[in-house]
């Protein structure tokens, strides 16, 4: 089996959203909770567009600054871009690269800061 078959899994099992954008801005990827987070704004229908035209002039500024300094540095791979307290989650962007360490794109992560609540190993 190949092992992108096991990437996407990876991806599609998360429970935070996930878009994955090309260098150029270009949302190539959705995973299931992030298509059902931004549903209003055309869930998968997004895939095939720039993530530019999803943000504030703002935010694009923001968005490109990171975008150039990934492509700066292989060494340049995580920006902390803000705090979300009514989810207790810090987001980031996260460079993806390719073998040769060149900028092939990035996507944002959300890392929530909420303990978990459920029973461990509860197989119920």
């Amino acid at each position: 089996m190949k092992l992108s078959v096991f990437f996407k899994s990876v991806i599609d099992s998360d429970i935070a959203p996930v878009v994955i954008c090309s260098a150029d801005h270009t949302i190539i990827y959705i995973n299931p909770s992030a298509a059902q987070r931004y549903a209003k704004k055309g869930g998968y229908d997004l895939i095939g567009k720039s993530l530019l035209d999803c943000h504030n002039s703002d935010s694009n500024i923001k968005i490109k600054k990171v975008a150039e300094w990934f492509g700066e540095s292989p060494d340049n791979n995580r920006m902390y871009t803000f705090h979300n307290p009514k989810e207790n989650k810090d987001v980031y962007m996260i460079a993806l690269r390719d073998e040769s360490g060149e900028l092939i794109g990035y996507y944002e992560k959300h890392e929530y800061r909420t303990a978990e609540n459920a029973d461990t190993y509860n197989f119920q």
